[in-house]
């Protein structure tokens, strides 16, 4: 019977040595007071790439406003 308890002792002691092992392995985001921390692996984390873009995102609206101002102006 003591045989039998201390091994249900060192299974347990081994699955909760394995799960907190486990949660200090693994990095995830985080939420403290409100704020959203990154995980602690942040900076080996992949770099995305947007590539860079117009700085005037409405560049066909402006140009179709304008043509339409001019051709109200020349219907006058």
């Amino acid at each position: 019977m003591k045989s039998q308890k201390k091994q249900n002792t060192l299974v347990c002691t081994i699955l909760a040595a394995s799960f907190g092992l486990g949660m200090l392995c693994t990095g995830c985001q985080t939420s403290v007071g409100g704020q959203t921390l990154p995980s602690a692996y942040y900076l080996r984390d992949d770099v995305q790439y947007f590539q860079k873009g117009p700085e005037f995102k409405l560049a066909r609206e402006a140009a179709a406003l304008k043509e339409a101002r001019g051709e109200e102006m020349r219907n006058r």
